[in-house]
């Protein structure tokens, strides 16, 4: 059980950052149709099988709700995204720090 918890939520990790690299990438680009189809399927996606309802109505909204009033208005409502999926990742190890440093929060496993 402790097994299947661990791999639904590195799967799900995993996921998150995929989706979050397409909308950052998107939002550099200034690709609004990708940042729309990315935002729509992909993040809303995400926040459902994660439990997150609210960013998946965030999200779904975004798209779904009358015309935006400007390209900006629609790319602050994306930045917002960005940010609230960038808060639910998980910080990884610094890469200037060894793995058997203790302050890398990872130690070697014993055996």
């Amino acid at each position: 059980m402790l097994h299947c918890n661990m791999t639904l939520s590195t799967s799900l990790q995993l996921r998150l950052d995929d989706v979050l690299a397409e909308l950052v990438h998107a939002r550099r680009q200034g690709d609004l149709g990708r940042l729309a189809l990315v935002a729509y399927c992909e993040a809303r996606r995400w926040a459902r099988d994660a439990g997150k309802t609210a960013l998946a109505e965030m999200a779904s909204e975004m798209i779904t709700r009358s015309p935006h009033s400007s390209r900006e208005a629609f790319l602050r409502q994306i930045d917002a995204l960005i940010e609230e999926l960038q808060s639910l990742q998980v910080p990884s190890r610094p890469a200037s720090l060894p793995v058997g440093d203790p302050r890398s929060g990872f130690a070697p496993a014993r055996t």
